[in-house]
């Protein structure tokens, strides 16, 4: 969702450590490796090891495969690769498009990924959340995640969904999680 690439352009500088908990086929990661410029680091993680392969020559072709650490791991495992320290954090949910549609990810494993970045999140920091309600286990984890997300303390975070009110087929929604630092986004 190209709300998701804006609302994170707006809160990532150069120099910071950003995460793509879900790289795909390496769309995300690519937008976060050239908004962290070469001061800056990627971590991104994905269950399957033809994600990170699609990502590693996306990024090598770019020439910003030395911004960016590739995990093949499920991102429920972030808190062992994380910094102190993460500015955003970007989630595509689903399965891989092209790719093995029966590895999905899950309201569980999700849910303790968020929980991991959220730990780390700087103040006015900024974790997307892409769900996909339309495949098997789409609409279970969208409500695990809305579910998490509305226990977070409001004197903490502001949390938002986003969802499209004129497509069918059961579209796409944007979470928003934001770290407040003494004022709204």
């Amino acid at each position: 969702m190209a709300i998701s690439h804006h609302l994170v352009a707006s809160v990532v500088q150069k120099g910071d450590m950003v995460v793509d908990a879900t790289c795909g086929n390496g769309y995300d990661t690519i937008f976060l490796a050239q908004l962290v410029g070469d001061e800056g680091s990627v971590l991104a993680l994905d269950i399957q090891a033809v994600a990170i392969e699609n990502t590693h020559t996306r990024l090598t072709e770019l020439g910003l495969i030395h911004r960016v650490q590739l995990i093949n791991a499920s991102h429920a495992y972030l808190d062992e690769y994380l910094p102190n320290q993460i500015s955003a954090a970007m989630f595509n949910l689903g399965y891989l498009p092209g790719g093995n549609h029966q590895i999905t990810t899950s309201g569980p494993e999700t849910t303790t990924a968020i929980e991991h970045c959220i730990k780390r999140l700087r103040p006015g920091g900024l974790i997307t959340i892409v769900a996909y309600p339309g495949h098997p286990g789409g609409r279970e984890e969208k409500k695990y995640v809305k579910d998490f997300l509305s226990q977070l303390d409001q004197k903490e975070y502001e949390t938002w969904q986003l969802n499209f009110i004129n497509q069918r087929n059961q579209p796409p929604c944007l979470f928003v999680v934001s770290k407040l630092d003494g004022g709204a986004l």
